[in-house]
């Protein structure tokens, strides 16, 4: 098998966006399988302070994903992405959707790939600010309307598992 590095960086950057979106797919499924599958099994996701992080394992960051889209309603939109083969990194704007709470936050994760895999082995998330209450966390002035980003939730909420009711 050839190794993740090796490959040309047309292939590279094609598979490294695979694992990005495919990852997402799965925060929104609420599957924990198929979020930990684009993970090394001990991929950390470190989160900005007062958040409970890093998430240390595979299992543990989808698992905890799925524990919030049943219990917060939340759902996630990739608004731009970046992705540099030459270092296995790469980098997203994301919006996360807090549906149950009618809100949301937008923030950045930067991403490193193995390089024998192509898996997931860390995520540093930054957040637009830091959650003071606001339903709406973005930065303040900025279109996002006339910029293109989502400005609602790419599916449906709740999620057909969700532990929480609608009203």
């Amino acid at each position: 098998m050839t190794r993740f590095a090796d490959l040309d960086p047309a292939a590279q950057r094609t598979l490294m966006e695979e694992r990005i979106r495919v990852y997402f797919d799965g925060c929104n499924e609420a599957d924990v399988d198929k979020m930990a599958a684009q993970f090394t099994e001990n991929a950390v996701h470190y989160f900005p302070p007062g958040l409970e992080g890093p998430w240390v394992g595979n299992h543990t960051i989808g698992e905890n994903w799925r524990r919030l889209v049943l219990t917060v309603g939340s759902a996630w939109s990739i608004e731009r992405m970046i992705l540099e083969p030459d270092s296995l990194q790469g980098v997203i704007e994301w919006t996360h959707w807090k549906t149950r709470m009618n809100g949301y936050l937008r923030g950045d994760e930067w991403y490193k790939f193995d390089p024998e895999t192509g898996l997931i082995t860390e995520i540093r998330a930054f957040y637009a600010a830091s959650s003071d209450g606001r339903d709406e966390v973005t930065i303040e002035g900025f279109d996002y309307a006339a910029e293109g980003y989502c400005l609602a939730p790419p599916v449906a909420r709740p999620h057909p598992d969700a532990q929480y009711a609608t009203s």
